[in-house]
């Protein structure tokens, strides 16, 4: 598990108007909540935080939050952006018991797919209909994320949750819930059979009904 270190301090002021005037100071309010200490109200630095946030690691990994000096271990669980500015409006941190297992998102990556008869196939359609999946782990096993092989992927083949390879000490809660929840993570179609189950069955059209006014 990489370190991903993010850097914030400590605020008093709350409401809407003190977050207006973070904002305008190019701060942006945010809480940690969790555990057994108490809510509190922290501020970052909006430019290096943005920076952060183009990172997949910001959203799957777990956070050294340095506030005031003090490191604590957190996950992002809420991340309000402006509607239309690259401005980045809120932020709520989880803190993370390193003794307790955790259940977040982790991100899918896919290798090799172009390489895989499928994927070498014209005619072949390859759809990933996940691209990340909930897992449960303790924090120090927690991926960034979870790499899926596709060099063998056959026209035809379907890859479910309990074919990919998960590290020691992880495990997708989904799969415990009974075989409906082995989801679909891809699909290799021929591109004829896509376009077959895309288009709408043609429905047979009754013919018109002819009264005795028509008939006269």
């Amino acid at each position: 598990m990489s370190e991903h270190n993010i850097s914030a301090t400590s605020r008093k002021d709350e409401g809407k108007g003190a977050s207006r005037r973070l904002r305008h100071a190019g701060l942006i309010p945010a809480v940690i909540y969790g555990g057994e200490a108490a809510p509190q109200s922290i501020q970052l630095e909006h430019e290096k935080t943005w920076l952060a946030s183009q990172h997949e690691w910001f959203y799957s990994s777990i956070l050294d939050l340095n506030v005031d000096g003090k490191v604590q271990k957190v996950l992002l669980r809420d991340l309000q952006r402006h509607p239309f500015k690259q401005i980045l409006m809120h932020i709520d941190f989880q803190r993370v018991d390193e003794n307790k297992a955790l259940r977040t998102a982790v991100p899918l990556h896919f290798v090799n797919e172009d390489k895989s008869p499928a994927g070498k196939s014209a005619e072949v359609v390859v759809t990933h209909e996940l691209n990340e999946v909930v897992v449960e782990c303790l924090p120090k096993d927690l991926p960034e994320f979870i790499e899926i092989d596709l060099s063998d992927l056959a026209v035809g083949a379907i890859v479910h949750l309990s074919d990919l390879k998960l590290p020691a000490g992880v495990s997708i809660p989904e799969l415990k819930l009974g075989k409906e929840h082995d989801l679909a993570v891809v699909i290799a179609k021929h591109g004829k059979e896509e376009a077959e189950a895309a288009a709408p069955a043609a429905a047979e059209v009754p013919a018109s009904k002819v009264t005795k006014k028509d008939q006269k």
